[in-house]
């Protein structure tokens, strides 16, 4: 029976149960956990060195009302590089292939910085949806399409994240395919693939760490739009 190349995304099971929870919590069980020691082991160490630079990068243009947001976005934002991640070992799952998953991350979250900003100052909220000096003409028609392109951000961040891990997983399969199918007929060849098949993982890895970035960082900015 031929396989489609996309049954790799199914969510696994074992006996007719799904995984995908144990894949989701996985990484919380892997995260080092703070010690009473003065000095931390170097992974305490490397976490805490990235997750105060991101913090600073990301709060640093956002006003002090979107500073309580901080550790939710730091923990979103280890959380998916830890499942992007992980995904990319051999007989794994990446749960944020699934788009129902991404949508799940990022829709809940959008509609609370929507709600922020209608609560806190509901006419600046208004006003993003009519561009300032629009003429009378184009009123109804930018206030629909500003409308239409509010509703779209969520879809939209979920739809990048999956598509971007989405497409570098169909790139490796095909590469590693290739490979093993040309190592016997033209070695020189696989060998050639073989080395497009370690840059392509490092490409790989770099995007699942970028595009968890991206996705907190476009949070953010809906964020300082309503505070």
């Amino acid at each position: 029976m031929t396989m489609s190349l996309f049954d790799q995304f199914l969510p696994p099971t074992v006996f007719g149960l799904s995984l995908i929870l144990l894949a989701l919590t996985l990484p919380w069980v892997l995260f080092p956990a703070p010690s009473a020691r003065w000095l931390n082991n170097r992974l305490m160490s490397s976490k805490n060195w990235l997750t105060g630079n991101f913090v600073q990068q990301l709060l640093l243009p956002m006003s002090l009302g979107g500073h309580k947001w901080a550790l939710i976005l730091s923990s979103l934002m280890l959380f998916l590089i830890s499942l992007n991640i992980l995904g990319l070992l051999p007989y794994t799952f990446t749960p944020t292939t699934q788009l129902s998953l991404s949508l799940g991350f990022a829709a809940p979250l959008w509609v609370a910085t929507v709600f922020i900003g209608f609560r806190n100052q509901p006419d600046i909220a208004l006003a993003h949806l009519l561009p300032e000096g629009t003429p009378p003409l184009l009123i109804p028609i930018l206030i629909i399409i500003e409308t239409i392109s509010l509703f779209i951000r969520p879809l939209a961040l979920g739809v990048r994240l999956t598509a971007n891990l989405t497409a570098g997983h169909l790139l490796m399969h095909l590469v590693a395919s290739a490979t093993f199918a040309l190592s016997t007929l033209l070695p020189p060849l696989a060998a050639v693939s073989m080395t497009l098949l370690f840059l392509l993982t490092i490409l790989e890895v770099a995007v699942a760490v970028i595009q968890a970035y991206v996705f907190v960082l476009l949070l953010s900015l809906y964020l300082q739009e309503n505070v």
